[in-house]
């Protein structure tokens, strides 16, 4: 299982949108400042700035930036008119490339997640 943490502003909000907009589960949120959520074979910990020893490595970690995550999708235009709705940001508009469709959302807390819906794959003769 890889491991991602994210430094988040407000751990209760992400617990939310990671879970209900894109179906993660939480699997411990003991304190206010921390929560572990996964997703199939991906564990995230959300961690609010200065909330134990991972809020605090490296000096004064933040959130945002332009590190991210990739989920698979199926659908990625139902996914994305759905998390629309929900009212969330998009960093730029939905690209097609070689290997699929992607868009990147933010997290409300502007942690990037790019969500991919790879093209089909002709089937073989």
């Amino acid at each position: 299982m890889a491991a991602i943490r994210y430094i988040v502003h407000d751990v209760e909000r992400a617990i939310g949108f990671y879970r209900d907009l894109l179906g993660f589960t939480v699997e411990m949120h003991p304190a206010p400042g921390f929560a572990a959520l996964s997703r199939e074979d991906l564990r995230l910990y959300l961690n609010a700035p200065g909330a134990g020893g991972a809020g605090q490595a490296g000096g004064a970690p933040q959130p945002g930036g332009w590190n991210r995550f990739q989920l698979e999708v199926a659908d990625l235009d139902a996914l994305v008119d759905s998390l629309r709705r929900a009212g969330a940001s998009f960093r730029g508009d939905r690209v097609e490339g070689q290997g699929g469709a992607q868009i990147l959302v933010e997290d409300p807390s502007a942690n990037v997640v790019e969500l991919f819906q790879p093209r089909a794959r002709p089937a073989a003769a």
